[in-house]
């Protein structure tokens, strides 16, 4: 593939040429369906044993926003709801961090040791999409900073967004602005060994074709796409799953819904085996935004997320 490509055509002419070529670890992608029974609902079905998919159920701290935002919970209780659902790691929302100071930090990354919970990454609001160079210039220096909160929680993976397109802009500069700002970072985050997964999200980064591009552009083994899997806007000829389908190779951390934004449900059987086609070995994360209060909401989510984990995983 080369930059010729163009961004409208790429997710059809390069997304599965993308998924054969750039699988993590795992082999090529197959096109068969895999029949599923009941009696595989306890264990990992061996007709993955081949792709060896590593499936581990996690729970976004965005999961309990409502509360963590009103401060009606801290970091330790969240801390206490994960190991009471049965979640294997957290995946931590920096947005209601009470400081950045190494002390706070230390001491959130000291009570998940010692409460058994490894983070699945870090989540920064930062948005790379930004029309002057002095703001992405900012923007570069900010994820630089939640890059080295997340070295010291002791994470390896940091959440970030491209963000929503300025009036007026296109989406080729918006993909432009993306890249450029995500090399650099990319680098700086590599040294630490810190993987930075930039988000199908509201704006630039909405369809498949535009995270593709951009991961094909960065270039870096520490770029890859944070895969919310409610998250893309159907295009003619490829739906939600489709589009998962073809970023599956980049995924570095998934985030999971059990409805679309329409409210239509997810098909999460289906999105499962689609990871473990594709041999994905991380991170399965609820992000709970139902309208059920998150006390009762995020363990029904999380339960979905464990039997599924264990059906398709050999974790």
């Amino acid at each position: 593939m080369t930059d010729k490509i163009a961004r409208r055509g790429f997710l059809k002419t390069g997304g599965l040429a993308v998924a054969s070529a750039f699988t993590l670890g795992c082999g090529q992608a197959t096109e068969k369906k895999i029949a599923t029974t009941a009696a595989t609902a306890e264990q990992p079905s061996s007709e993955f044993a081949a792709q060896q998919p590593r499936l581990l159920p996690g729970c976004c701290a965005y999961s309990f926003h409502d509360v963590l935002a009103k401060g009606q919970m801290t970091y330790p209780e969240f801390f206490d709801k994960v190991v009471a659902m049965g979640s294997t790691g957290a995946d931590m929302t920096v947005y209601w961090f009470k400081s950045t100071d190494p002390a706070y930090l230390d001491d959130l990354r000291h009570l998940a040791f010692r409460k058994g919970i490894p983070f699945s990454g870090a989540a920064c609001g930062s948005s790379m999409v930004q029309a002057t160079a002095a703001k992405r210039r900012q923007v570069l220096d900010e994820i630089k900073k939640w890059v080295d909160v997340t070295d010291r929680l002791g994470a390896s993976h940091l959440r970030i967004f491209g963000g929503p397109l300025p009036s007026g802009a296109t989406v080729k500069q918006g993909t432009d602005w993306v890249v450029e700002t995500m090399k650099p970072v990319c680098d700086y985050a590599g040294k630490k060994g810190i993987t930075l997964g930039v988000e199908d999200h509201e704006g630039v980064t909405q369809t498949a074709d535009v995270c593709l591009e951009i991961m094909h552009r960065v270039g870096s083994p520490y770029a890859g796409i944070n895969l919310d899997i409610t998250n893309f806007v159907v295009t003619p000829g490829n739906d939600a799953y489709a589009q998962i389908k073809a970023c599956l190779p980049y995924a570095t951390h998934c985030h999971v819904r059990d409805r679309f934004a329409d409210g239509t449900p997810v098909d999460l059987d289906r999105v499962w085996r689609l990871f473990a086609e594709a041999g994905y070995k991380g991170f399965m994360s609820a992000e709970y935004e139902g309208k059920e209060d998150a006390s009762m909401g995020v363990p029904k989510l999380m339960d979905k997320i464990k039997t599924l984990c264990r059906k398709y995983s050999t974790a």
